[in-house]
């Protein structure tokens, strides 16, 4: 693991990640459920800004770099072997990977009927007819009464893991609450995932995410609803990294 913005960020690359998470499901879960994010630059500066949820994402078994911009400070610290893991990518190849074994995935969240959709793509698309349960949360947050029953339902289904397509923080918290109601191996959010594999909105040009400018490409998809967020989330997340960037060499360089 290596420290982003005061949170760990797993740094062994998304092949490492996707044999590890599958190979822990050919075993039986036992409480507590592990919680995985997929996280970028927003969830790395929310973090920062609010310990509460930092404490969340310190919780987690990883927290997987879901953008460039945390790969690159995680090399400049040491991990070579970093890469980015970005949670549709990192669902997809666990999907692939996962498709001919007894490793049952449950759908949480997106709008009425997007985990359904998903659930159907992933056989069409993955041949992998694993997918268990479907779930869509209702806006508003869940009673410990509705929490429980959706953990019941889950046990029931079978699942190993269950995936957490909201946004964060809300899919982050979400995970860490329902891990308390629930034995399956993983919790695993997502992010935009479920709305990119069913074809709802359009993801970034290949050579985009791989300079770092997915966030440009959304912001112009969505401009209304995601311009305060990357008018505050980019130039901030340069300029703590810059600040701690120098307070450790200016640390280092006292020693």
């Amino acid at each position: 693991m290596v420290k982003v913005l005061k949170t760990s960020l797993f740094d062994a690359g998304l092949p490492a990640a996707v044999d590890q998470l599958i190979e822990e499901c050919t075993h039986p879960a036992g409480p507590p459920s592990k919680c995985i994010s997929a996280t970028g630059a927003h969830g790395l500066v929310t973090a920062w800004k609010d310990p509460g949820f930092k404490a969340v994402l310190d919780s987690f078994y990883w927290n997987l770099p879901d953008g460039m911009p945390g790969v690159w400070v995680g090399r400049l610290r040491g991990a070579a072997r970093m890469t980015r893991c970005y949670g549709p990518d990192f669902f997809r190849r666990v999907i692939e990977a996962s498709a001919n074994q007894a490793i049952g995935h449950f759908l949480c969240g997106g709008k009425e009927g997007v985990a359904e959709a998903l659930k159907a793509a992933v056989g069409t698309r993955y041949s992998n007819f694993n997918v268990v349960g479907t779930f869509c949360p209702p806006f508003r947050d869940l009673s410990e009464e509705e929490f429980q029953e959706l953990g019941r339902r889950i046990d029931q289904s079978g699942a190993r893991i269950v995936w957490i397509g909201l946004s964060t923080p809300k899919q982050e918290r979400f995970a860490h609450c329902l891990a308390r109601y629930t034995q399956v191996n993983f919790l695993i959010t997502v992010g935009a995932a479920f709305d990119f594999h069913t074809g709802r909105v359009r993801q970034a040009p290949a050579w985009m995410q791989a300079a770092s400018l997915e966030w440009l490409f959304r912001l112009l998809m969505e401009p209304k609803r995601l311009y305060r967020r990357y008018l505050e989330i980019v130039p901030l997340f340069i300029l703590l990294n810059l600040k701690e960037f120098f307070s450790i060499t200016k640390h280092t360089y006292k020693a």
